[in-house]
């Protein structure tokens, strides 16, 4: 059998770091490919297809984050159910989010790839870059049932505390991801690298679906077990639904704000691509923690410690402040040196512009940390709809700088933008998170270690 981490008993730091190095190693691969497929369209294809992808990063995020926030939701559950040693009621969790994800993605597969040019004619796309971003974003949404496929997956294994087997599929795919850009990107332009993408998803999506069967013992489901449920059908909703919403919510910002930069020009949009993928890569281990946290809130939870919650929060988050500081350092001297890396030949415009925003971005890093820890800490602990309405402040504070604050303060506004978003968001989890706490304490919950 696969070995299961339990985080309701021992140190939490040592399990947060146990649980959490090989997700951030994960995200790393995974950031290291989509980092990969941008150098090599920058690289062989030039600025214009460069913008291309840039133009649809935005919406890129909010229907494949809604994807990939439903399949984390549906985990929570799962880890809950293994914490409190409930197997068997386990396994029926795991076979309805296993329909549900089936559903949902046909259902959204279909609805994006029919509007997908409508999207991004309301975007403002400029028409130099129409073309390439359209080819490319439509065989990403064609896509979406293998990121739903690894998604779950690896969002189920990490709720039984494993954190590394998702990683070394995820190291497969990313270095046959990378070898088919090269194969794809001259014969099929920018949409090779999309499809080079789909492909390694799914590969790494059935792998994970292959190994599941075989090695968790926990997991084989008997033919009661795998019936549609309606009560645990509701409660993966509950978990799912908000979580996807949080990310949709919060992307709907960044799609305000995208369209403003895209009616800056093309050459606007190639700076904040470059920005946009290098702070994506060096803002993995936040999102390391943040899936440790929804992992390490849920067990605890499901085990009734909440004492163990807080001093994991702690620990959280000091290690965020450390990597806060050590990215702050190398992006504030680096940053537009490692931008030239997505250009065919230097440009001075899109290197001082991307640096700009990198500055600006890596300055308030460690609200980001918080944003990504308290929000997944209280999504574990089963408070969704807080955690979706953390996305609601992000939603505005993209939506305001993208609306009116570009047109006054330009491309400055622009690189302001997420900070404010993080900002806003930690003042109303940290509330929240205070609140829940005190409440969750409240209740008899097992003496321990």
């Amino acid at each position: 059998m696969a070995k299961t981490i339990d985080m309701t008993t021992g140190s939490p730091a040592k399990h947060i770091l146990r649980f959490a190095i090989p997700l951030l190693l994960g995200n790393l691969f995974q950031q290291f490919y989509n980092v990969v497929d941008t150098i090599i369209i920058g690289k062989y294809l030039g600025k214009s297809m460069l913008a291309s992808v840039g133009a649809t990063g935005s919406i890129n995020f909010m229907i494949v984050g809604m994807c990939l926030g439903i399949c984390s939701g549906f985990g929570i559950p799962v880890a809950q159910r293994f914490g409190a040693g409930d197997y068997k009621d386990m396994r029926r969790f795991v076979a309805n989010a296993a329909w549900l994800s089936a559903i949902i993605s046909v259902v959204v597969t279909s609805s994006v790839c029919l509007l997908c040019d409508d999207i991004l004619r309301l975007m403002n796309t400029p028409a130099d870059i129409f073309d390439g971003s359209y080819r490319y974003i439509f065989i990403i949404f064609a896509g979406i049932p293998t990121i739903v496929l690894y998604n779950l997956c690896s969002s189920i294994i990490r709720s039984l505390g494993d954190s590394r087997t998702p990683l070394y599929f995820l190291i497969i795919s990313s270095f046959l991801n990378i070898g088919l850009d090269l194969l794809l990107v001259k014969p099929m332009g920018i949409a090779g690298p999309a499809v080079a993408t789909v492909i390694s998803q799914g590969v790494s999506g059935v792998l994970c679906l292959i190994y599941m069967r075989k090695k968790f013992e926990i997991l084989h489901l008997t033919r009661d077990e795998a019936k549609l449920s309606s009560h645990h059908v509701k409660r993966l909703l509950l978990q799912g639904i908000p979580m996807g919403i949080q990310y949709s919510i919060t992307a709907i910002g960044a799609v305000v704000l995208q369209t403003a930069v895209n009616g800056l020009g093309s050459m606007y949009v190639a700076s904040v691509t470059a920005a946009g993928k290098i702070s994506m890569f060096f803002s993995c281990p936040f999102d390391a923690l943040g899936s440790t946290a929804a992992t390490f809130g849920g067990q605890n939870i499901g085990a009734g410690r909440p004492d163990r919650i807080t001093k994991g929060l702690g620990a959280m988050v000091l290690f965020g402040a450390i990597y806060s500081a050590a990215a702050f350092f190398v992006l504030f001297f680096a940053g537009g040196e490692i931008s030239l890396l997505f250009m065919d030949e230097p440009d001075a415009f899109i290197k001082s512009h991307a640096h700009l925003m990198l500055k600006y971005n890596a300055s308030m890093y460690l609200f980001l940390a918080l944003v990504n820890i308290v929000r997944f800490l209280i999504q574990g602990m089963g408070y969704s709809i807080l955690a979706v309405l953390a996305g609601v402040f992000e939603m505005f504070a993209r939506g305001i700088s993208g609306f009116l604050l570009v047109d006054i303060f330009g491309f400055t506004a622009v690189c302001m933008a997420n900070p404010l978003a993080w900002i806003s968001a930690d003042i109303f989890l940290l509330i929240a998170y205070a609140v829940i706490i005190r409440r969750e304490k409240s209740k008899k919950t097992p003496t321990g270690d």
